[in-house]
């Protein structure tokens, strides 16, 4: 997945997450990369592009809001998309090159965005290249009619959302990720987006001990560190593996334990500041409140940090940094069940790898379907010289076959069809997901199976709405076949702890630890923050983020009370309180919305 999430967002963490954010990513009989193109209706204008007479080869600039990865996507994705479009990838990361608004702003200032262009929400940058004239009408020349069939039968509504939202009500300028089916209930598969997982093997050997509040992770943390203090390369094993790269107005870090409380920064309509919105509930907290999930989180760091449990490194290091060191089994704890690249075939057949342990007080944050879209958005550049092309390679990331195949490859790589229509995994899928350095056969693309996954890092439908052509979820760990197979020793172990629950979701789901958040229509697009308060909530953020960090990694706790107390009055001095007393303003109209 692209983690999706992640950023997932946490990712948001979604994403963390995405996250979705984020981390997972055909149809053919052989060697030929190629995917066919599907049956019936939904190959809408794949078919199209597979039936086109031979085109020059195409370099599609994609200007990635959300993607973790620069340069030209590699292995068997690039094949695939080579094979069916004569593309190829050329992906610019804006988390990667000088920064989100460093990239954004040098880009816009260019005049061009690029030919693909994904952004991180639906909010100012997004508005701002829609009035600046950055970015594609789909409906000039007929674009979407003629080049978007599969976007206008599977996602109408976000279609119509961005138009009403966007356009004035008659021009669309993109369309939100994740549109899934119009029901109620969590969205997530097996696993949601977050939730805490801990090496569970240790932890059934320090005696499983009861978890009440998110603080009574670290003594069992530091037992579980004491247990194993080395991973499998030799390496010390932490509890804590952070990053800085998925900040934005605050640490991304610290705000995942609002997650797992039923909070997050965004609500549906507005994107974001410096509050945390529940779920379900009519509750709003600022990251700033000294009861506040987001303060909890920055002491449970600093305690963490003297007991050893925080990676060092946490200052310096990438997210690519912290899951090759989840790979090497230097982490002990993880927000993200799509992170868990430890958890490969053979240890969890020998009963190691990462699962959910929850804790008492425990609400994680689903997302919920919705058909209208999520607020990362893909648009195409006003100055793309061939967009019918991108349209058409859009167009079948929106299809049951492109969702298949630009997560899960090509038919007869990692997945094949059954005699009854449904897929299964091959040998190598068994091997290679979710995210492992499984070798691909050159015909493929060669290659890792990770490295050749889809690098923009965005989703078009839900992975786990169900793909009509198979009756069921798109979502590999959700298809008939898998579940049909025998739990290794892990998820046995895992399942009998947990009363017989057969996943991390039907056990949350089943305890009521899931806050699930109502998906909503506005017919509005979100208010635009001020200029003057956008440049103090820019301030803010960095002095939020900056202190932050200094306050997990203080030497005692004097030190961290002194740093809390000049965060608070320099981010109080430079507008703080301005800026969260809009965000709850825009916060309470959701409240209404979802009483609608």
């Amino acid at each position: 997945m692209n983690k999706k999430i992640r950023k997932a967002g946490l990712a948001s963490t979604a994403a963390l997450l995405a996250l979705s954010l984020a981390a997972c990513s055909s149809n053919n009989n052989g060697g030929d990369a190629s995917p066919s193109a599907s049956t019936g209706a939904s190959a809408g204008a794949s078919q199209e592009a597979s039936a086109s007479p031979a085109r020059d080869e195409y370099t599609i600039d994609v200007f990635s809001m959300l993607s973790n990865f620069s340069g030209e996507q590699q292995g068997w994705f690039a094949k695939v998309v080579k094979d069916k479009f004569n593309l190829k990838l050329n992906i610019i990361s804006s988390n990667l090159e000088g920064g989100g608004d460093v990239k954004f702003n040098a880009m816009m200032s260019s005049g061009d965005l690029g030919d693909l262009v994904v952004f991180g929400d639906d909010g100012q940058k997004y508005q701002d290249a829609i009035k600046a004239g950055m970015l594609l009408d789909w409906t000039q020349n007929g674009l979407l009619d003629t080049h978007g069939k599969n976007i206008m039968q599977y996602a109408p509504k976000a279609i119509e959302k961005n138009k009403v939202n966007f356009g004035g009500g008659s021009k669309v300028y993109g369309i939100g990720f994740d549109v899934g089916e119009d029901k109620d209930g969590p969205s997530e598969g097996k696993d949601l987006t977050y939730h805490p997982n801990l090496r569970f093997d240790l932890y059934q050997q320090i005696g499983s001990p009861a978890i009440k509040t998110m603080e009574d992770y670290l003594p069992v943390l530091k037992k579980m560190q004491e247990l194993e203090p080395k991973s499998d390369s030799g390496r010390p094993t932490y509890a804590f593996s952070m990053w800085k790269d998925w900040d934005g107005n605050m640490m991304m870090n610290t705000k995942a334990w609002a997650g797992l409380h039923g909070f997050d920064e965004t609500d549906g309509f507005s994107n974001g500041g410096f509050t945390l919105i529940s779920a379900d509930k009519d509750e709003i907290q600022g990251v700033l409140d000294e009861d506040g999930y987001y303060m909890r989180g920055l002491k449970l760091y600093f305690d963490a940090n003297q007991m050893g449990l925080v990676d060092p490194d946490s200052l310096t290091q990438t997210f690519d940094d912290v899951v090759n060191k989840m790979t090497d089994g230097q982490l002990l704890f993880t927000w993200f069940p799509w992170m868990n690249t430890y958890n490969t075939p053979e240890r969890l057949a020998e009963g190691k790898g990462f699962a959910l342990v929850p804790f008492e007080e425990e609400r994680t944050f689903s997302y919920g379907f919705n058909p209208y879209g999520g607020n990362r958005v893909w648009a195409i550049g006003a100055k793309a010289k061939n967009p019918e092309r991108i349209m058409e390679f859009l167009d079948w990331m929106y299809s049951p076959e492109g969702v298949i195949v630009s997560n899960y490859g090509p038919e007869g790589l990692a997945w094949k069809k059954g005699a009854d229509g449904k897929l299964e995994l091959t040998d190598l899928g068994n091997e290679a997901f979710p995210s492992n350095q499984t070798p691909i056969p050159e015909e493929f693309g060669g290659g890792t199976w990770k490295d050749g996954q889809n690098q923009i890092n965005n989703t078009t439908l839900k992975m786990t709405a169900t793909n009509p052509e198979t009756g069921d979820p798109y979502q590999y760990d959700l298809w008939t076949s898998y579940l049909a197979k025998a739990p290794n020793k892990l998820e046995e172990n895992w399942r009998a702890a947990m009363g017989g629950a057969t996943t991390a979701r039907e056990y949350l789901e089943k305890n009521g630890k899931l806050a699930v958040n109502k998906q909503i229509f506005t017919g509005t697009a979100p208010e635009l923050i001020s200029d003057d308060l956008s440049q103090k909530q820019s301030q803010v953020a960095q002095v939020i983020k900056q202190y932050s960090w200094k306050m997990v990694f203080a030497k005692d706790e004097a030190e961290f009370d002194k740093l809390k107390n000049e965060m608070i009055e320099k981010s109080k001095g430079l507008g703080y309180d301005d800026v969260l007393n809009w965000n709850k303003e825009q916060n309470e109209k959701t409240f209404g919305y979802r009483k609608q």
